[in-house]
């Protein structure tokens, strides 16, 4: 067991270090540095310096938004690059598990993704030296930012997983992780009736079917996954109605990376937002994992 995982490991770090170089052998990786820190550096401007704001938050309120547009540069190539160059064939037939090729690359973004907000912590410094800082709501926000990250950067590798066309994959990335940023009011905006979440619960179940129709291509399995799912939703509209208020409220809520940092920005270290985040990481990972799976054996 324990010569598997170090042979696991060892795939994985040579798959790190094979993507972690090519950021930098080509130009996406100076691309999103530079991009991300023109675009904190004007906020910084005019957020704090220019109205000689000391209040950091202010520069925390804006890279959520430049990570929607930054995060898809990061993510876009790694596995649609390998697909059009056809590249992906040679880890494929390799000896490499897929987990340890799905989780290299993953980490290879997110540590080009940590050192460039590492970066930021200048502006943090001169917040220190001229003005009131908040060192606590400063290092829970910055922690909390990396693990956001990690979650839009799964996402990402999710996407760039099932093309291979990198524009079509940062403009998926895009809308996917704008669609997350504006989850929270869209889902103050559903009613929280019964009735509603009985439907919003049949239409999941519609888009579960169709997934597992797109992945196996079996009429029959995906009939079954259907009426299972119809029963589900039938004994628990029989027994337990109450399960239905708010459901998609609740479901979407699920999804809402920024509503677990709220915590980090009071400095608080919530243990659970940690494993929300873990857990959504190990979600996407997992469903990139499956999506590789499949074109191996196909």
């Amino acid at each position: 067991m324990i010569a598997i995982l170090k042979r696991e490991l060892k795939c994985m770090i040579a798959i790190f270090k094979r993507e972690f170089k090519a950021y930098f052998l080509s130009p996406i990786g100076y691309i999103y540095m530079g991009f991300f820190l023109l675009l904190t550096g004007i906020f910084f401007t005019s957020g704090n310096l220019l109205p000689q704001n000391s209040r950091f938050s202010t520069f925390f309120g804006s890279l959520t938004f430049i990570y929607i547009f930054a995060v898809p540069l990061l993510t876009m190539r790694l596995f649609s690059e390998e697909k059009r160059q056809k590249t992906d064939q040679l880890l494929l037939t390799s000896p490499v598990s897929i987990s340890g090729i799905v989780c290299g690359k993953f980490f290879a973004a997110l540590i080009l993704f940590a050192m460039t907000l590492v970066i930021t912590l200048l502006y943090a410094v001169v917040i220190a030296i001229y003005g009131d800082f908040q060192w606590a709501e400063t290092a829970g926000s910055y922690i909390g930012f990396l693990f956001m990250g990690a979650g839009y950067i799964a996402v990402g590798l999710f996407i760039s997983a099932g093309t291979e066309n990198q524009l079509t994959a940062a403009l998926a990335t895009f809308f996917t992780l704008f669609l997350l940023l504006v989850i929270d009011p869209v889902a103050r905006m559903i009613p929280p009736d019964i009735r509603s979440g009985l439907i919003s619960a049949g239409f999941l179940a519609a888009l579960v079917a169709f997934f597992v129709f797109l992945n196996t291509r079996n009429w029959f399995i995906t009939a079954g996954t259907l009426v299972l799912c119809a029963l589900i939703i039938g004994g628990f509209w029989l027994f337990r109605q109450n399960v239905f208020a708010g459901f998609l409220t609740n479901f979407l809520g699920w999804f809402s990376l920024n509503r677990r940092y709220q915590s980090f920005t009071m400095g608080l270290l919530k243990f659970d937002a940690l494993v929300y985040y873990a857990s959504f990481c190990a979600f996407f990972l997992f469903l990139t994992v499956r999506i590789i799976e499949k074109r191996r054996w196909n």
